[in-house]
């Protein structure tokens, strides 16, 4: 049975593309403490996502990594702020994303 993709609650994702082939899908939530489990265990469940359904190794890509994946994150009194960026190939992370809407 193949786990169902997250449904995201806090996290929405705007794509850059490079123009070669590799784009950056970048999210950024800000919570109250209260609010923290819940967005961090979506914040673990898109990158789990990102691994199931991986298109190679991961790191940077200067490093010879195919996808790479960055977590943020800043507090401002009591809030947080996380941000997610996601780093590969264009079809990768359009396919990943549109997974986690369809959640």
């Amino acid at each position: 049975m193949k786990p169902h993709p997250p449904t995201l609650h806090y996290l929405i994702f705007d794509a850059s593309d490079d123009g070669e082939g590799t784009g950056t899908w970048e999210a950024m939530a800000s919570v109250r403490e209260a609010e923290r489990a819940a967005l961090m265990a979506e914040v673990q469940a898109v990158l789990a996502r990102a691994e199931r359904l991986s298109p190679g190794p991961r790191g940077p890509l200067d490093e010879g990594g195919v996808w790479d994946a960055d977590v943020h994150e800043q507090r401002d009194g009591d809030w947080l702020a996380v941000t997610v960026t996601l780093t590969g190939p264009w079809a990768w992370g359009e396919a990943l994303v549109a997974s986690l809407d369809a959640g």
